[in-house]
Order: C-alpha cells, then sequence, then structure tokens
C-alpha cells in the first residue's frame, strides 16, 4: 500500500482523513457503534506500541541492557508492552488469516502488562464480520505513518483520534451525544474559562475532549500540561468511559476518571473541589435518580426536580467547585427560562448569589445528535465584575458546513472569548444585538430570566449610504419587475396545459 502522506494542520485532508477513508471500507456490515472501538482501539494501540519504542531505543543507547525491564518505563509515564504486542509483530502478521486475533492477543497482553489499561482495550478484531483483508491495509496505512515538518506522530495519531471521534459522532446521529461534544462547543468554553492552571473536572466527560482542549489550551499558551493541569472526571458509560481512557492515553494526560458509574448516585470524587469545571451533560435528562437524593448535600438552591436533570448537574458542578473555581456549561435553552417544578426559584438563587459571570446563547445545529439549540453557562466564584453579568446572543454566528450541521469559526470563538476578557477587565463595548452587561437588579427586572435576547436587544441594520426616496423607487421597480415576470410565467404555463387538453 502507498504510503500516507500527512498534511500539517488539516483536519480535512492529510492522513487522518485517508486513514478514515481506508477504514471506512472496512466496516462491512458492522454497527458504527461496533466499529468504533475497532478503529479507535488500532489507533490507540499503535500509539501505545510507538511510545514503547522511542523509550525502548532510549534505553538501548544508554548501554545498561534493561531494555525490557518493565520498571524503566512506568517510571516514564510510559506504558510496557510486551513482545507480541509490539507494532512490528503486528505488521508482520497484517495479511495472514489470523490478523485480527493477533491483534486481540495483543491488545490482552497490554492489559496483563499494565494494571491502568485493565478491561479498557477492545478485543474484537477476530470476529468474522471483520474483513480480515482489509484490516490488513488499514495496519500497513498505519505502519506506513510519514510525518510532515516539525509534527510528532503523537500529534498525528492524536488527531487522528478526534477526527474519526467526529466521524463517528456524524454516523451514529442521536446517540452521538453521548461520546462527543462538537470541538467548536468545546474550544469556545475552553477559550472563555482559560484553564491555565488547576484541576480541571468534567462529571460526564464522555470521549475526554473538554479535558484534550484544556491540554491543548495550556500547551497553546506555553504551559506545560503535566506540570500545570490536574484532570478529574467521570462517566457512566462503560464503552464511552474506555474511549476517553484511550483518548487521553494518547496524548499522555494522565486522568483520574475512577470507574463507570452514576455522577448523581456514586460521585466518584465527593470530597473533592476544583478550579475549573467544564461539562455537557445530557439535555434535559429525565431518569436521573433524583427520587432518590431529595435530601442531598448538593442542592443548596433548591431541590431540582425528579424529571429534569438540568439544575442537578449545575448544583452539582457548584458543590465541586473552590472558592475561585468557574463553570463553563453547555445545557439546553430551556434552562434560562423555564419556571416549572421550581427551576425558577433555583435559577434565581443562584443569580442572587452572584455566581453567573456570561450566558451565550449558541446557534442551532451545533450538534450531530440534536437540533435542541444550547446556550453556554459561565459560572463564577470570584467575578472580577461582582453583580454584573455578560450577555451574548451568538444565534446567528456560525457556518454552515453540511445541510444540517453548523460550526462555529475560529473567528466566531474569538469573538465571543474576547468579549469575556474585555468584560473582566472592564473594558467591553457593548454591541448592540451582540452583547450586553446586565446587573442582578436589570436581572430581577426580568423575572430571572436568562435569555440573552432579553438584555442585548436588535442590532442596528448597517446604513448602506443610500438615500430612502431613492431605495424605495429602486424596490418598487424591481418589485413590479417581478410581478410582471410573474404573470408572464403564468400566461405561459396556461398555454402549455391548453396544449395537452387540460386548459384551464
Amino acid at each position: 500500500m502507498a504510503k500516507a502522506k500527512a498534511t500539517k494542520n488539516s483536519a480535512d485532508i492529510g492522513f487522518e482523513k485517508q486513514l478514515w477513508d481506508a477504514a471506512d471500507v472496512l466496516r462491512g456490515n458492522m454497527d458504527a457503534a461496533d466499529y468504533k472501538n475497532v478503529v479507535l482501539g488500532l489507533i490507540f494501540l499503535k500509539y501505545l506500541s510507538d511510545r514503547f519504542d522511542e523509550r525502548y531505543r532510549e534505553l538501548v543507547a544508554e548501554g545498561y541492557g534493561d531494555e525490557e525491564d518493565r520498571d524503566c518505563y512506568i517510571e516514564e509515564n510510559v506504558f510496557y508492552v510486551p513482545e507480541e504486542a509490539r507494532w512490528a509483530q503486528i505488521a508482520n502478521e497484517a495479511h495472514a488469516p489470523e490478523i485480527g486475533q493477533v491483534i486481540d492477543n495483543a491488545m490482552r497482553a497490554i492489559e496483563r502488562e499494565n494494571d491502568a489499561l485493565k478491561d479498557v482495550l477492545p478485543k474484537n478484531f477476530a470476529r468474522p464480520e471483520l474483513d480480515k483483508r482489509r484490516l490488513g491495509e488499514v495496519v500497513d496505512l498505519f505502519t506506513n505513518i510519514q510525518m510532515s515538518d516539525g509534527e510528532s506522530e503523537k500529534d498525528l495519531l492524536g488527531r487522528a483520534y478526534e477526527y474519526c471521534l467526529s466521524q463517528f459522532a456524524s454516523l451514529e446521529g442521536k446517540n452521538a451525544g453521548e461520546f462527543y461534544t462538537p470541538s467548536c462547543i468545546v474550544r469556545t468554553l475552553v477559550e472563555i474559562i482559560q484553564p491555565f492552571h488547576g484541576r480541571v473536572y468534567d462529571p460526564c466527560c464522555g470521549s475526554g475532549g473538554m479535558f484534550v482542549q484544556s491540554a491543548a489550551f495550556v500547551k497553546h499558551h506555553g504551559g506545560n500540561v503535566v506540570q500545570d493541569i490536574t484532570v478529574f472526571g467521570q462517566e457512566s458509560n462503560p464503552n464511552t468511559w474506555k474511549l476517553a481512557k484511550m483518548n487521553l492515553g494518547i496524548r499522555g494526560i494522565e486522568a483520574d476518571l475512577g470507574s463507570y458509574n452514576d455522577t448523581f448516585s456514586a460521585d466518584q470524587h465527593k470530597n473533592e473541589k476544583f478550579d475549573y469545571i467544564l461539562a455537557n451533560p445530557p439535555f434535559n435528562l429525565k431518569n436521573w435518580g433524583g427520587e432518590n437524593l431529595r435530601e442531598d448535600v448538593r442542592w443548596e438552591y433548591g431541590t431540582p426536580p425528579t424529571g429534569n436533570a438540568n439544575f442537578a448537574w449545575m448544583q452539582h458542578m457548584i458543590w465541586h467547585l473552590n472558592a475561585s473555581g468557574k463553570i463553563g456549561l453547555v445545557l439546553a435553552n430551556g434552562s434560562l427560562s423555564s419556571q416549572t417544578s421550581g427551576e425558577g426559584d433555583i435559577r434565581r438563587a443562584i443569580v442572587e448569589d452572584d455566581l453567573v459571570e456570561g450566558i451565550v446563547a449558541m446557534p442551532g445545529q451545533l450538534f450531530y445528535s440534536t437540533a435542541i439549540p444550547v446556550c453556554l453557562w459561565i459560572l463564577n466564584r470570584k467575578k472580577t465584575q461582582p453583580g454584573k453579568t455578560l450577555f451574548i446572543d451568538a444565534r446567528e454566528m456560525g457556518t454552515m458546513v453540511t445541510r444540517k450541521l453548523r460550526e462555529f469559526t475560529e473567528g466566531d470563538i474569538a469573538k465571543v472569548a474576547d468579549a469575556f476578557t474585555a468584560f473582566r477587565n472592564n473594558e467591553l463595548e457593548e454591541e448592540k444585538g451582540f452583547s450586553a452587561i446586565a446587573s442582578i437588579e436589570d436581572i430581577a427586572k426580568q423575572d430571572f430570566i436568562l435569555t440573552p435576547g432579553r438584555y442585548v436587544g436588535i442590532a442596528e441594520p448597517e446604513d448602506d449610504g443610500e438615500p430612502f426616496e431613492e431605495k424605495m423607487a429602486r424596490l418598487t421597480s424591481e418589485i413590479s419587475k417581478c410581478f410582471e415576470e410573474s404573470n408572464r410565467l403564468q400566461e405561459q404555463i396556461k398555454k402549455n396545459l391548453e396544449a395537452i387538453g387540460y386548459g384551464m
């Protein structure tokens, strides 16, 4: 197979798309949910082996003969890969009929040697419905990876993992929300929250996207991911929890994800407080077990309704926030205005406690899984503008990338994040139709409804410089011509119908 040439800084062309195109043929009749584990597991296996090989060569060069000493890998935060699981062995068997079993055995061998990966890696490559010839071709593709200048294989494989996650989200549609939040939404939250240094937590972490973007933010601003942030999370879906473990592992991000379990009834970080909390919980979750948690200590602002977990998630996060912490939270728009089942009272109490630093109304069609419009809640225990809240209406922003999917662009993200920075520095110039600053008293006058449109107003139409009288004359003339053309077409249609015996 021809070698795959990676294109630097491209999410749509280069190795990751070439991998996806090649691997997609491998899928055959497998469901996307099952096939996801095959592709992402293979990417992770290649990463583990490459990191091991890198450390192995270092140990050989040192000349002490301890290149097979497991402890020499663990001390450098590198997983030990036994000989039968190393990529060279797998590549040698790429076109053998039993390649699926070879990969499954490699996964089991790695789990035996590394407790942190126990029951994490997929072992479904030997299944009959997986075309072994095409599986061998995908193994070849990995074997022949070429880096572009300045790009490490770890970065490339990490990008490939993220790209494939997004593609699976597209395929799985309504189920995608369980494991994937569009990266443009995550980046928007991260740029607003700015997790430079501290403890980062996501109580419904999916495949770990919030952590990946937080680490990327730290790295982009010259920080050290290992030294500057510590990652904590929880995920109830065991398959999604495994995706998160691999997604973080492929980027060298250490994370305490506990065991997969329900966050409300089995909080894995019960006594911990955090600097930053970033989350995209399930929208309007109904069956969350609230009837068994009526007296829970986390409900400081009011008992959330048993039929909707929105304010249960929010209060859970507030409970875990330290004295100067920030929250970036994605919720359905109903959370901004609902008055049912005590939600309005809870929202009012949170506003009156001066926790709401900002609200962003996002455009629709950002998610693969739902068309529900969403908003971003930005909460802050140490606001630089006490008593004030920034409202941003971004509903008209973004670019349609397919007929059904919109994406928030880098320019959109920057505009929103810059508004928060200016607000915090007391330098924001409000923009009608986009941004406004409101006091708690202003919000009280709106019955504590936080829909940004109530505060930012409607943008003034741009003055095109054309005098009103001239514009009306021009538009009237254009409309008249349209009417004339419409009448002409009607007469032509009548004649055509008469010609075939269907006169009107």
